[in-house]
């Protein structure tokens, strides 16, 4: 994505390099859920506005609800419930209601125990709405002892979760939407953003730390100087640009156009998404989930992040996840490639602004 083609150049940040991975699933046990009778009609929305909607209901049902997703097929909202007065609310506000047999707190218990007892680097946990369950995906690297201790304490959560298990390994990706570069290394410029009054532009916090120097091509001159960075636990970084290079509030989309991005929302699962980096430039997929813990290794554990079938590569970190003028999220890492596939994750932006007192701009 860019922030619009400064000059052709573009800015990245060293990293990790990501290893291509299929992922297998391995279920232990089959969702138990059932959906509405086929005469029961939904409203059609948008990804947006059924997220809204969601939190709405969400709000209104307290702990009856037990998540919800987009269903793009369709073009509608699906809430899950866990009783049929519950599920009744939900078709009386226009969404489709999903009778489930966990609620939100016992999978949020069961990815506690996952990320606590069964911690294992190279590993990713997240809440799936759709199949009701706490999804743990494995890499390459967990084998032995780990992966036994891993696979018990699946087993024990039984129709609460899933197992699969990924050929790749899940690295930190570095570089972005646009190249951004530093000490030799390149990453990818997220969005920009206006800091009281000053521009300034979001990037991964895995790209550099407070201080570091970045410029928009290899050996260029400063355009920005990094003024926090945030990781382990978050992923972001903000630059305050101290250069002449432009900053529109838009993203590359390497066609010879740019998509205006207007403001930062949440992502909701289900929906469509586009990523930009400069690396693989841009490319589509779904949010899978949310609220993702996925374990790099070395310490490095991130939490909250958004899961995506979109792919990456080495170089496209702090790129940009976007749907329309919307900014969702800024690369962090992942598994796979944009020729074989893969899944990437994203620090999400309103996070990031709210840490920074920053807007979109």
């Amino acid at each position: 994505m860019k922030h619009r083609r400064i000059s052709r150049k573009r800015v990245a940040i060293a990293g990790s390099a990501v290893t291509a991975m299929v992922v297998a699933g391995i279920s232990f046990q089959t969702a138990n859920a059932s959906e509405d009778a086929p005469t029961v009609t939904a409203k059609t929305l948008s990804a947006p506005a059924a997220g809204k909607l969601a939190s709405t209901l969400v709000g209104d049902l307290g702990a009856d609800a037990a998540g919800s997703y987009y269903d793009s097929k369709t073009k509608a909202l699906v809430v899950n419930v866990i009783d049929t007065a519950a599920a009744e609310t939900v078709r009386e506000a226009g969404a489709k209601a999903k009778v489930v047999t966990h609620s939100l707190a016992e999978l949020k218990d069961a990815r506690g125990s996952l990320t606590g007892e069964a911690s294992t680097p190279g590993t990713a946990v997240a809440v799936d709405p759709v199949s009701n369950k706490v999804v743990v995906t494995a890499d390459r690297t967990v084998k032995g002892a780990a992966l036994n201790k891993l696979t018990e304490t699946v087993e024990k959560l039984g129709a609460k979760a899933e197992l699969k298990h990924a050929a790749g390994e899940f690295k930190k990706f570095i570089a972005g939407g646009e190249a951004i570069h530093s000490g030799g290394g390149r990453c990818s410029l997220g969005f920009n953003v206006v800091v009281g009054g000053e521009p300034h532009f979001i990037t991964a916090g895995h790209c550099g730390t407070a201080g570091s120097s970045w410029s928009d091509s290899a050996g260029g001159a400063e355009i920005g100087s990094m003024v926090d960075s945030q990781f382990p636990g978050n992923d972001f970084a903000l630059v305050k640009y101290t250069g002449s290079a432009e900053h529109p509030s838009e993203v590359d989309l390497y066609d010879g156009s740019t998509q205006a991005i207007a403001q930062a929302g949440d992502a909701t699962v289900g929906q469509a998404v586009s990523r930009s980096g400069s690396t693989t430039q841009v490319h589509d997929g779904e949010v899978t989930a949310l609220d993702a813990t996925v374990d790099y290794g070395g310490g490095d554990v991130v939490e909250g992040l958004i899961q995506t079938t979109v792919c990456a590569e080495p170089g496209d970190s702090g790129g940009s996840l976007f749907a329309g003028d919307t900014a969702l999220g800024l690369t962090s890492g992942g598994s796979g490639d944009c020729s074989s596939g893969g899944e990437t994750f994203f620090q999400p932006v309103p996070e990031a602004l709210s840490a920074f007192g920053a807007e979109i701009g």
